[in-house]
């Protein structure tokens, strides 16, 4: 049993006791959370489609700890103008494991 649910702006195809790095949430590390924004569920080959969503359906999951991801470094450069510019990022992450999928 499957679903793909909207988590945080982006959609994810989740399955029970599956771990997710996702987009940081609000809730504390060990809190519970609950995705209402489920738009496909396929349970063993019947498969129900939202439009947008699917009605009465949820994800359970459970927030494990918030991190940061990997640095992204973004280098710009303009040939022969002498122009260099160099900026590093890291995103805000939570890390989440799928407790349940309520169709």
């Amino acid at each position: 049993m499957y679903a793909i649910v909207d988590i945080a702006g982006q959609q994810f195809k989740v399955e029970k006791d599956q771990t997710l790095f996702v987009h940081r949430l609000p809730q504390a590390e060990g809190d519970k959370v609950k995705f209402d924004n489920v738009l496909l569920i396929d349970n063993n080959g019947s498969v129900k489609v939202g439009a947008p969503t699917v009605s009465g359906a949820s994800v359970s999951a459970k927030v494990l700890n918030h991190l940061k991801g990997d640095k992204v470094i973004v280098f710009k450069k303009k040939r022969r103008k002498g122009y260099q510019k160099s900026n590093g990022h890291r995103q805000f992450l939570s890390k989440i494991v799928i407790e349940g999928i309520n169709a």
